[in-house]
């Protein structure tokens, strides 16, 4: 061997040792070693060099790219051998859907291997970092890696947020309209129905934020916040109803009038019935206006009930009074007081019975 780069190590009857630096694809092949005896002894080897890889590079980027363009990022790298392995990260989460090209070099040793990652520009993609990384078993398990940020810019996103979620009259409620973009969109336009703010006084614009106080129904309609950038314009909207104010009803109380019921006859009878019933009515805040408490006409209803059962009661107790009152006549047998037995006692009443004293009794 004839190189400067190779170098004897260690020779001995027993032992031949090399050392070869800077090491190149050239070096690659089989080498031997003889030992002159009787006989000669060889003993060959073959030396595999691996072609490290470059440093990957991404193309196909332009900054700003505007959000729905296709973008086709391209991750290269030369030099390696056996063909490097190339993967794609996106805010480091693998992508899978991607080209792979492998391609040999013109010292038909090493390869030159290309990935290309292809998708749409989305708002979501703005700031994300997109990572090419290399494998090879040259590297000792540190990759090489190339990183891109994306810039993606895109019309603006605006949502309403409302501080009152149920307005009454005389309330105050404050709008704020969120816009997001890029570029960052301008001071935003608040409208109402179509047209201006109608009442200035009232509706106070400062930056993002209506500010109306003092509602009334004449504030009721259609809300409208409009934002632009260079890239276009969105706008979003918020329909105000404006609510009564509800008020608390004061407790109730209903108390029935007094009964008296009497039955003209020789014993006098009298009921009072008293029924007081108190009902409280409180207007439910998600309830209709114009409610009310208690149903007074099933209150009265009762009452007319308990009466109309009391005076039928009166009246069966008189009719039956009625029909236990009159005249009894009684006949005191004469001369039957010494009378022996009880017979000869009935035989001697029975002929004073036809001049017996008649007396009356009256029952109450």
């Amino acid at each position: 061997l004839r190189d400067n780069r190779i170098e004897l190590v260690r020779a001995s009857w027993h032992e031949l040792s090399i050392s070869v630096s800077d090491v190149s694809l050239s070096d690659e092949g089989q080498y031997t070693c003889s030992l002159f005896t009787m006989p000669v002894k060889t003993s060959k080897a073959f030396l595999t060099v691996l072609g490290v890889p470059e440093k990957p590079q991404i193309t196909g980027f332009t900054s700003p790219v505007m959000e729905g363009e296709r973008m086709q990022l391209t991750c290269k790298t030369s030099g390696s051998k056996p063909a490097a392995d190339i993967r794609w990260f996106k805010n480091d989460k693998e992508v899978k859907d991607v080209k792979y090209l492998k391609e040999e070099d013109a010292n038909r040793k090493t390869f030159t291997v290309s990935s290309t990652l292809d998708f749409l520009a989305d708002r979501n993609d703005d700031g994300a970092v997109v990572t090419c990384r290399v494998d090879h078993e040259s590297l000792n398990s540190t990759p090489q890696i190339a990183m891109q940020v994306l810039e993606i810019h895109y019309t603006p996103l605006v949502k309403i947020i409302s501080s009152n979620s149920w307005p009454e009259e005389g309330q105050s409620i404050v709008l704020t309209c969120e816009s997001k973009g890029k570029p960052m969109p301008e001071p935003v336009l608040w409208t109402k129905d179509g047209g201006e703010l109608p009442d200035p006084e009232r509706m106070v614009v400062n930056g993002r934020v209506l500010s109306i106080s003092f509602l009334n129904k004449t504030d009721n309609g259609t809300y409208r916040c409009e934002a632009k950038n260079p890239i276009g314009r969105n706008s979003t909207e918020y329909v105000l109803i404006v609510h009564d104010v509800f008020n608390t009803l004061l407790p109730t109380t209903v108390i029935p009038s007094l009964t008296t019921a009497t039955v003209p006859t020789t014993v006098a009878l009298t009921t009072s019935t008293t029924t007081s019933a108190t009902a409280i009515s409180t207007r439910d805040p998600n309830g209709f206006a114009g409610q009310t408490g208690p149903d007074h006409a099933l209150i009265g209803g009762i009452v007319a009930v308990v009466v109309f059962v009391t005076l039928c009661s009166i009246i069966l107790l008189g009719r039956y009074l009625a029909r236990h009152k009159g005249t009894y006549l009684t006949n005191e047998a004469k001369g039957a007081e010494d009378a022996p037995d009880a017979d000869t006692a009935i035989i001697n009443a029975e002929g004073s019975q036809v001049n017996a004293e008649e007396k009356k009794e009256y029952f109450i």
